[in-house]
């Protein structure tokens, strides 16, 4: 029921991405979002500032920029050029990524159905970013906005292996508000410095603005709470398997506002689908 919850809530977060960009640049959106995120963790960052040591404080660096902050402007570039149902489902690669990562640098392990599905997570992967205009043909029609978002799920993979192995001392709220404390500040510093003069120029900019602090609360703050708790009280993989769903909630946000998704889109994103189930699948005991 959590793994469905968040799944909602993150699927829903592209949607609105989307309506903040009407408004803001992507680089805008992002720094809000991290900024007013930062703004809501405020009162438990500073309670709990007196946990942070020697021993945890890299892993909160980490957390705070490879979990929330890169990501955050690789998904609203990227959604400058894609529509948010198919940012859902490239969002899927996450397991993927968190197997991989988890493999090479955190000394989990694997069998080889697993690298099989890592290899047909992939090549859904690279058939959803090279669709597009009813074609594949990757030389002509590779969107590279796409690749932005391939690599947020890499950040994502790191995150997840970071929380669950490195991080034992914290609970989900002290883990995910402290992380908060280190990159709010480099949000409010950009956004200090940003020209908002087009943002104010347009009829919607206050409503806009809604649309990002929704994302803000309910989509980061709220989520990772949430999302890191569930990692350290099941498995990495666990955690990260939330992506499976998310493409639904994205898709179907994504037809209310118009956005249309082909068969083919659906062709790739089954790849990428059977490919995370097969990355999950363990001995039976």
């Amino acid at each position: 029921m959590i793994l469905l919850f968040l799944a909602f809530i993150w699927g829903s977060s592209f949607i609105l991405m989307k309506k903040g960009l009407r408004s803001y640049s992507s680089d805008q959106v992002a720094a809000l979002r991290m900024f007013i995120t930062f703004l809501a963790f405020l009162p438990y960052g500073i309670k709990n500032l007196k946990k942070v040591t020697k021993d945890n404080v890299f892993s909160l660096l980490l957390v705070g920029f490879i979990g929330s902050v890169i990501p955050a402007f690789l998904f609203t570039k990227a959604q400058t050029r894609i529509d948010s149902g198919m940012a859902g489902m490239l969002n899927s690669m996450t397991p993927l990524f968190t197997l991989i990562i988890g493999l090479l640098f955190y000394k989990s392990t694997a069998r080889l159905i697993n690298a099989l599905g890592i290899l047909l997570g992939l090549i859904g992967a690279m058939g959803l970013i090279t669709y597009t205009s009813g074609t594949s043909d990757f030389f002509s029609n590779i969107n590279y906005y796409g690749l932005l978002i391939v690599v947020a799920t890499i950040c994502y993979g790191i995150n997840v292996n970071q929380v669950k192995y490195k991080i034992k001392d914290l609970n989900g709220l002290e883990l995910t508000s402290m992380a908060f404390m280190f990159v709010g500040p480099f949000a409010g510093v950009y956004l200090l410095f940003s020209d908002f003069s087009y943002a104010l120029s347009t009829n919607d900019y206050i409503l806009n603005l809604g649309y990002i602090a929704i994302l803000a609360v309910i989509g980061t703050m709220m989520a990772l709470i949430i999302f890191n708790t569930l990692i350290q009280h099941t498995s990495a993989l666990f955690g990260s398997s939330v992506t499976y769903v998310i493409p639904v909630f994205a898709i179907m946000w994504g037809l209310f506002d118009g956005e249309k998704i082909g068969i083919l889109h659906f062709f790739w994103i089954s790849l990428i689908f059977i490919g995370v189930y097969l990355v999950n699948l363990r001995k039976q005991k």
